[in-house]
């Protein structure tokens, strides 16, 4: 790792909610909402801009792990801010504590787990996969 990781340690984001990014384009007719998919990519993208700059050129880090309440719809136009906050380190699985917010609400919480990884290695057993 570049530099220590330490509890505590936390990243936000914010994204306005676009039309494209709607239950409705999954597929799911006349939720015109924000998905649970592409709030799960909010979250994961979080994580990993959380973390990233402790990381050496030599690691990267994979989801292993989401636990997601997600309870409140977030409509189009309105932003979604996103936070994580590290809260347990066990070796190389890190556990974040989730929280979402619309602009008037908790809309969602949960945990993510993330593991830091050799990315030689990961590359490796990949290539061996496809073979």
């Amino acid at each position: 790792m570049g530099a220590k990781l330490d509890l505590g340690r936390t990243y936000g984001s914010q994204t306005r909610v676009e039309e494209w990014m709607t239950a409705e384009k999954a597929g799911n007719k006349g939720a015109d909402v924000l998905s649970t998919p592409m709030l799960l990519q909010l979250i994961e993208e979080a994580a990993m801009h959380c973390i990233a700059p402790i990381l050496s050129a030599e690691q990267l880090t994979v989801a292993t792990h989401i636990d997601l309440e997600h309870r409140k719809p977030i409509p189009v136009g309105f932003i979604v801010r996103t936070e994580v906050e590290v809260v347990q380190i066990d070796g190389p699985r890190v556990t974040f504590a989730i929280q979402v917010f619309d602009e008037r609400e908790n809309v969602a919480e949960g945990t993510h787990e993330r593991y830091i990884i050799d990315r030689t290695k990961f590359l490796a057993k990949l290539e061996d996969k496809m073979t």
